[in-house]
């Protein structure tokens, strides 16, 4: 489809073809040369990880709503439709661009610290981390952001009313929807952890204990009336009243220490976006808490520096400046991150173009750098994978890029009795013991250790490539910590390498985050490459795939939309 990256006339000198002003150009929004195509749309895009949620989106659209609208439909739709990450218990950033005044607002409602919180409290009495506390148990549980967070950007910058947009995960939570294989295997994979909960039990399972099969419907009626309430009122239907006395019961008597007061008195952030430039691009994505916006910018900033498309896609060599270039940021962003209204966190620093100078300065040509020779820090704890990331864009120029999780798959498997609603083990995300190995082999860092209404550091990632003052691409994804990189790939496959976004979305994928010094492959990934790799010092894995980006690419021609096909479920969708 569309022939994107940079221009490579060759009567331009190399100076001049390879500095960061050089823009892509387009062609015709048809190519003999693309090996997959996008999805193509002229009025409005959705593109999620679950087929009912994205189709929930769109018919907002379709209804006149815009991106806003449609953006809180598919997050709550995926609350019914996706348990494993879509949610009303746990939390997450979204970034939205309204074209009228060219502004991009950054919503943080990522979960809070209980206020009895403290820096000790995952530790037995010989100080070591107990893993079941911040995993499995009533202290895993972080303040949920997610309904707070999804009112105020439709209160603000949607134009439907709450219950329009809330209907069509309403109407799945009551009727029921038939499970997808998908489903039906996370479910009995998972069954241990959460089925240890009879009130989680009796949602996800048979009477009889026995799985749902593909096709059968799961119909959640508890869910269905938490859903009504937010509806009828607003936020104050979750965080205060019969709702929030449900949750708190549930996590107290699971060990936990939240209160009352802590879910009446959560509070979104509105934040400043971080924004940095490449090859004539302007990238946008979320600040701290979110780690994943400073190192994108971070790491494109040291790339600007080589001529990446002359070297090739997923060539040794660029995967070789891109390795040792993640490496070092990865280095950084265990010793710098945290919550900003916590602790200082040096973004002009890390973003700026002089710093990435002297990154790039010890970066060698073919040759890898070991990870113990890196500025060592003091690595963020594990994340799971198990987020997922929506993409909307609408016909008058609107964007919204979100991505929101549970942490864990299912969170702590616990669902509230009475309520329907998962409840997340955001906590986990902390350091539990600041300086100490946890259960992975990493290290959690001062910044990010537990503190009372602190919000854990996090991966997610929610970005916009903006060109001309105007959304480009609109991206992100779910993956833990390989999330940064994930969505650093897409970026550099369309800039760098003119790949449409469903070439950007399937290419093959590395990963490395400085400890363990271990760089991570998909099996795509070429084995002639791999060896390259290693003969160059890396110490290469070929593990599972990573990530579930959904994007959406906004041209002159139209709207171009790919879901990531390393996940069955998910659908991009426009009219």
């Amino acid at each position: 489809m569309l022939a994107l990256g940079l221009a490579m006339g060759a009567a331009l000198p190399l100076s001049q073809l390879y500095s960061p002003e050089v823009r892509a150009d387009e062609s015709s929004i048809f190519s003999q040369m693309a090996t997959a195509q996008p999805i193509y749309a002229t009025k409005g895009m959705v593109a999620s990880q679950e087929s009912l949620a994205t189709q929930a989106g769109v018919e907002m659209l379709k209804q006149g709503g815009n991106a806003v609208d449609a953006a809180v439909a598919v997050g709550f739709a995926l609350a019914v439709t996706l348990p494993r990450a879509g949610n009303l218990g746990g939390g997450g950033f979204m970034l939205v661009h309204l074209n009228e005044g060219k502004q991009t607002i950054a919503i943080d409602y990522r979960e809070t610290a209980p206020a009895k919180a403290h820096k000790d409290m995952f530790l037995d009495e010989q100080g070591n981390a107990v893993d079941k506390l911040s995993r499995e148990h009533g202290l895993a549980v972080g303040v949920p952001g997610t309904v707070m967070g999804l009112e105020l950007a439709l209160t603000k910058y949607g134009t439907l009313p709450l219950d329009k947009v809330m209907a069509p995960a309403i109407r799945l939570a009551e009727e029921g929807f038939a499970i997808s294989a998908d489903l039906s295997g996370s479910l009995a994979g998972l069954k241990q952890r959460i089925a240890q909960w009879p009130s989680s039990a009796a949602i996800f399972y048979h009477q009889d204990g026995s799985n749902f099969l593909p096709g059968e419907i799961l119909k959640q009626p508890e869910l269905a009336h938490s859903l009504k309430l937010i509806a009828a009122k607003g936020s104050k239907g979750f965080y205060e009243g019969e709702t929030a006395e449900k949750l708190v019961a549930a996590i107290r008597e699971a060990g936990g220490v939240m209160s009352l007061d802590d879910l009446k008195g959560y509070k979104v952030v509105e934040r400043q976006p971080v924004r940095g430039h490449y090859r004539g691009y302007e990238v946008i994505s979320m600040p701290p808490p979110s780690s994943g916006g400073v190192h994108i910018i971070e790491m494109l900033n040291v790339l600007e520096r080589y001529p990446i498309a002359k070297l090739g896609h997923n060539s040794a060599q660029t995967l070789h400046l891109m390795t040792e270039t993640m490496k070092r940021a990865y280095a950084d962003r265990s010793e710098y991150l945290g919550d900003p209204d916590f602790v200082k966190v040096p973004v002009k620093a890390l973003i700026s173009k002089a710093y990435a100078d002297e990154l790039a300065k010890g970066i060698a040509a073919n040759k890898a750098t070991p990870s113990a020779e890196i500025k060592p820090g003091k690595l963020a704890p594990y994340e799971s994978e198990q987020t997922t990331h929506y993409s909307v864009v609408d016909k008058w120029g609107n964007a919204v890029s979100n991505t929101y999780t549970l942490n864990f798959s299912y969170g702590s498997g616990l669902v509230a009795a009475g309520t329907g609603i998962l409840l997340n083990n955001e906590m986990d995300d902390f350091s539990a013991k600041p300086g100490s190995p946890n259960g992975y082999g990493l290290v959690g860092g001062d910044a990010n250790a537990v503190e009372a209404h602190k919000r854990p550091l996090s991966s997610m990632s929610p970005t916009l490539v903006m060109k001309d003052n105007k959304p480009f691409l609109v991206t992100g994804s779910p993956g833990g910590s390989r999330i940064i990189n994930t969505t650093l790939q897409i970026i550099m496959n369309v800039i760098d390498h003119d790949l449409n976004i469903a070439e950007a979305s399937a290419a093959a994928r590395i990963h490395h985050q400085w400890q363990p010094d271990v760089l991570r492959v998909e099996r795509s990934l070429n084995i002639d490459t791999r060896q390259l790799l290693e003969s160059m010092g890396h110490k290469v894995s070929v593990q599972s795939a990573m990530g579930s980006t959904q994007s959406i690419m906004i041209t002159d021609e139209g709207m171009f939309g790919a879901s990531d096909p390393r996940q069955t479920g998910s659908e991009t969708l426009g009219f």
